[in-house]
């Protein structure tokens, strides 16, 4: 939980640059942070937002090692080439975006590479925001293993048949029958991608299939108010935002998987 650190333990966590196994046997780059340990430790997949492989995903993979999660945030637009975050997501958007199968490969890459770790426990969470969110929804549809998901905000889950492109074929909603893990969401009322229409679509989808899911929806807060570095941001509702994400994970992925 939030703040709950007590000042006579000891911390420490590593964080650093790797290369993992992506879509199609692709190497491709990802940012690693673990609390310093023998653990075991729970993992998360941290899927980055449209506005690419930033700083703030930088950020918060750290936070999440700080509360004692190993957390793997693949370079999903490593393919698009180098440079900074904005150059790459611009090169991103104008091939049309990332496509829907490369990331969900690189998604199946990142919960082998946790699962392979001496000190993991052998569970692992996936979340993203933004573009990243409906990544995370796709991901706890389509990749085998996932503990629980969760989606912040995650735009296009719900697509007609016009905004839908070769990268991204399928609308996420289509997939909601084969969602395998706990589902947590997160969104601002006043939001327009995706709408409060939107969601409650979503949750009624999520609703007729039976499916385990918490949806928490925020007044006074749009897009992206958990982004502390934007005008978006909303300090009473992201943190409030971030309880709800420790209390989920913690209980999914606290425990070890027993084989």
């Amino acid at each position: 939980m939030w703040n709950q650190l007590r000042t006579d333990e000891y911390e420490g966590m590593l964080a650093e640059t790797v290369t993992m196994p992506g879509h199609n046997g692709d190497r491709i780059h990802a940012y690693f942070s673990r609390p310093l340990g023998k653990g075991p430790f729970p993992g998360v997949i941290l899927i980055p937002h449209m506005p690419g492989w930033d700083e703030f995903s930088r950020e918060t993979a750290r936070r999440f090692s700080q509360h004692g999660y190993l957390t793997l945030c693949p370079d999903i637009y490593c393919r698009f080439g180098h440079g900074t975050p904005d150059e790459i997501a611009a090169k991103a958007r104008n091939a049309g975006g990332v496509a829907d199968d490369s990331v969900m490969g690189d998604c199946e890459g990142a919960l082998e590479y946790l699962n392979s770790l001496p000190y993991s426990n052998g569970k692992a969470g996936v979340i993203g925001m933004c573009s990243g969110g409906r990544h995370a929804f796709l991901a706890a549809c389509k990749v085998s293993g996932l503990d629980a998901a969760v989606d912040c905000w995650g735009g296009r889950v719900i697509a007609s048949k016009e905004e839908l492109t070769a990268a991204q074929p399928v609308a996420p909603i289509n997939y909601t029958p084969e969602l395998s893990c706990p589902l947590l969401g997160l969104f601002g009322n006043e939001d327009k991608f995706p709408t409060p229409e939107q969601v409650d679509l979503q949750e009624e989808e999520l609703k007729k299939y039976g499916k385990n899911y918490t949806f928490y929806r925020y007044e006074g807060a749009g897009h992206g108010f958990m982004y502390y570095h934007n005008q978006a941001y909303r300090p009473q509702q992201a943190m409030d935002a971030w309880e709800k994400v420790f209390e989920f994970f913690g209980e999914h992925l606290s425990t070890e998987k027993r084989n």
